[in-house]
């Protein structure tokens, strides 16, 4: 503005449509902050959105970006008219330098950057930013290039004609390419190639690497800014337009001040916080998505944790009805020797041997009874051993499952963005597999398993049928089956020898036999009752125990998935709003 009047702000130019826009604008882009703000993104993130939306409110901004010793320096010179930046053939651009409006040439440092106040009528509509370069040394610098370029309204990509779209460059622009500026290519320096084939041939070669590398054709101009601004500073009408005619800068600066007029102007910089809020809802919807995915896995690992418990408790059971049917077998085969005992010893033949009460018991105990007590212990004990081994197994499967969630997820970047997901998530892992792990190393096999035939003695010792104290399992089966033979040894001895022969013998023999098979099935019934409900007890307390050791990690993997399915399905409605507005702007007359 030539009278000095101060410019005026984006808000008090617009009117009707565009003041619609930009209301909408800063509504969609606080849901954004707000989003962001829920999920805990990254600080850096949050204020690169925080400043491109503060950019609204302040002058078109044109951020010139490029390797050192493209001549960025040189080009900005060029387009404002005057040698305002100093040039070199060093990375001399070691710092950010922003260009404003003054009175008069002066320098200040504001956070970390060089501004330049020159009295430009350009600058009184635009300000310029110029970049370390892409590959200068001092590369703390490019954090802060980063900065700029999402708080930008038009990118200027200066490369040079010896030296077009270099690696630095590219990886530059990979950088940058997902925040949706507009990016206009200034190939400089053609004053240095001798034939114009060669220009245009590098020219095309710039639009195919874009369009590979970014997915769109820029515009690109090829000039010579040394002979622009030349042209600019020669005092002699025929050198000065020979100069320009030579420079190419004509075309490039009418596309800057079409560019620059209002309409075009008030779109871009609509557009520009639009883009970084596109980006940054894409980036945080991949992460958000990412994380829904893993814990996709999680549920599945969970559920094959339960599976597994689910197959543990079925194999338990279908074994232990194999081993308590090897406990049955023995007591079995007491009464089958104890009927053929009855058989060959309660008759006439032997009746004075019948008198001998002693005599008869100890033969009862070693033919009837023989290894039957000590047998059934081990048994007994067998099952006992297998159930401890069995949990101890179990938990090493939950204990693997859990280190392999935990070295699957490794390689995943998903919490990466911001946010405690990762951490929590990893820091129950940790918790819940060391719990698993602890378990483990700290499994005394001898311990738990008195701990158990404790319990089991005390529950089949306390029966009603059996009646025989805090006594052995063995001693048990000795006490009952012998009771039936001592019964019969003390009628006998108290009986004449001829109702014994008629009556007595025969009858007593029967009662014997029932007496004894009545009381191993009673035994037999109450045993493995006790034993069944012994098993189910600690089967339900095994598994109740690793249950409530993953509990904290079910917990977080349940909520954690509610809560990032909202998240998703908001980023995913703000895309779209985004886009709709994007296409409500671009149309702009």
């Amino acid at each position: 503005m030539a009278d000095g009047t101060k410019p005026q702000s984006l808000t008090a130019v617009l009117t009707g449509e565009r003041e619609a826009l930009l209301a909408a604008d800063r509504k969609l882009l606080g849901e954004v902050r707000t989003s962001l703000a829920r999920l805990d993104a990254a600080e850096e993130d949050q204020r690169t959105l925080a400043r491109a939306v503060h950019q609204l409110d302040e002058l078109f901004l044109l951020v010139v970006v490029g390797e050192f010793n493209s001549g960025k320096s040189a080009f900005i010179n060029a387009l404002l008219g005057r040698e305002v930046l100093e040039e070199g053939v060093t990375p001399t651009t070691s710092k950010i330098h922003r260009l404003v409006h003054g009175e008069e040439v002066a320098r200040r440092r504001e956070d970390g950057v060089e501004v330049v106040a020159a009295p430009l009528e350009l600058l009184r509509e635009i300000h310029v930013v110029d970049t370390p370069g892409t590959n200068a040394i001092h590369r703390e610098h490019e954090a802060i290039t980063r900065e700029f370029v999402p708080s930008s309204d038009l990118v200027l990509f200066v490369t040079s004609a010896d030296r077009p779209f270099t690696e630095s460059e590219r990886a530059f622009l990979e950088q940058i390419r997902g925040w949706g500026k507009k990016v206009v290519v200034v190939l400089n320096k053609i004053d240095t190639i001798l034939r114009a084939e060669d220009v245009e041939r590098i020219e095309s070669f710039i639009v195919e690497s874009f369009r590979s590398l970014l997915g769109f054709s820029p515009a690109v101009f090829p000039v010579s800014s040394r002979q622009a601004l030349a042209a600019k500073a020669a005092a002699d009408p025929d050198e000065r337009e020979r100069l320009w005619a030579a420079s190419r800068f004509a075309a490039l600066e009418g596309y800057v001040a079409r560019t620059l007029d209002e309409a075009e102007r008030v779109r871009l910089k609509l557009l520009s916080p639009l883009g970084v809020g596109e980006h940054l809802v894409g980036r945080y919807l991949e992460v958000v998505s990412g994380r829904v995915e893993l814990l996709k896995d999680d549920f599945a690992a969970l559920e094959d944790i339960e599976r597994q418990l689910a197959v543990y408790r079925e194999d338990l059971a279908r074994e232990f009805r194999f081993r308590l049917a090897d406990v049955e077998k023995v007591l079995h085969e007491v009464e089958v020797r104890g009927l053929g005992f009855f058989d060959d010893t309660v008759r006439l033949g032997r009746f004075f041997d019948l008198l001998n009460r002693e005599r008869i018991k100890s033969e009862y105990e070693r033919k009837v009874l023989a290894d039957a007590p000590q047998e059934i212990e081990r048994r007994v004990a067998e099952i006992i051993d297998w159930l401890v081994a069995s949990e101890l197994r179990q938990w090493q499967a939950v204990m693997d499952h859990l280190a392999r969630r935990k070295l699957e997820h490794s390689d995943r970047i998903v919490g990466q963005a911001g946010g405690s997901f990762d951490y929590d998530r990893t820091r129950l892992l940790d918790k819940v597999g060391g719990v698993a792990r602890h378990t483990v190393e700290s499994f005394d096999r001898e311990r738990e398993a008195s701990r158990l035939a404790e319990s089991v003695q005390a529950t089949v010792a306390g029966t009603a049928v059996l009646e025989v104290g805090a006594i052995g399992l063995g001693a048990a089966v000795a006490a009952i089956a012998t009771s039936t033979v001592a019964d019969v040894t003390g009628i006998l001895a108290a009986t004449t020898m001829v109702v014994v022969g008629l009556a007595i013998i025969p009858a007593r023999r029967k009662r014997a036999k029932v007496e004894l098979a009545e009381k191993l099935e009673a035994m037999r019934r109450e045993l493995i009752r006790a034993l069944t409900r012994q098993f189910d007890e600690e089967l339900e307390r095994s598994m109740g125990r690793i249950r409530e050791a993953i509990a904290p990690y079910t917990r977080f993997v349940r909520a954690e998935r509610n809560r990032l399915i909202a998240q998703r399905d908001e980023l995913a409605r703000t895309k779209i709003e985004l886009a709709a507005l994007r296409e409500r702007i671009e149309a702009l007359d």
